[in-house]
């Protein structure tokens, strides 16, 4: 009697006469259920956390590869500066100039930071601020002077070129 009791609390119903299962079904049969319950739910979970791992690495890859955007952005401005200082008159001061605009660029380059060219394409929003819009032979909305080049760090722009953009022909 106690054991009828104890399945009774347990949630089995149990048959007075036998002491048995009711429902027909043998424990080896509930206990061969509750596994394969079990089993479907640790093989989802293992999937959920492999899936969970491919996403936190890629994150991460990410976040390494753009860590040093915002020091990009800060030595693009020298860049500009030194670009000025090319364009100068005195010839020795020039030749220098040169030599550490060549230096420069490859530094970035190294790093994944390179220019991009615009000058003759299309205006896309996307890479370029305009700054004039001027009119000119070119066709309406294309690029006819940069003032300040757009760069990219492993094909994402971090800076878009500062341009000015063809209005058409006026007469």
């Amino acid at each position: 009697m106690e054991d009828d009791e104890k399945g009774r609390q347990e949630g089995f119903p149990i048959d007075e006469r036998e002491g048995c299962l009711t429902d027909n079904q043998t424990s080896s049969e509930i206990t061969r259920r509750e596994y394969d319950e079990l089993n479907d739910k640790f093989l989802r979970l293992a999937a959920d956390f492999e899936n969970y791992k491919k996403r936190a690495a890629r994150e991460q890859e990410m976040i390494i590869r753009f860590a040093n955007e915002r020091f990009a952005l800060e030595v693009l401005e020298i860049l500009d500066n030194l670009e000025r200082a090319v364009r100068a008159d005195d010839s020795e001061l020039k030749e220098g100039l040169n030599q550490i605009h060549k230096l420069f660029i490859s530094v970035l380059e190294r790093n994944g930071i390179t220019p991009m060219t615009c000058i003759h394409t299309r205006f896309n929003p996307n890479e370029h601020e305009a700054i004039a819009y001027v009119p000119s032979e070119e066709e309406e909305g294309v690029i006819v002077d940069e003032v300040c080049h757009g760069y990219s760090m492993h094909n994402k722009v971090i800076r878009c070129a500062k341009v000015a953009v063809s209005k058409g022909k006026t007469e």
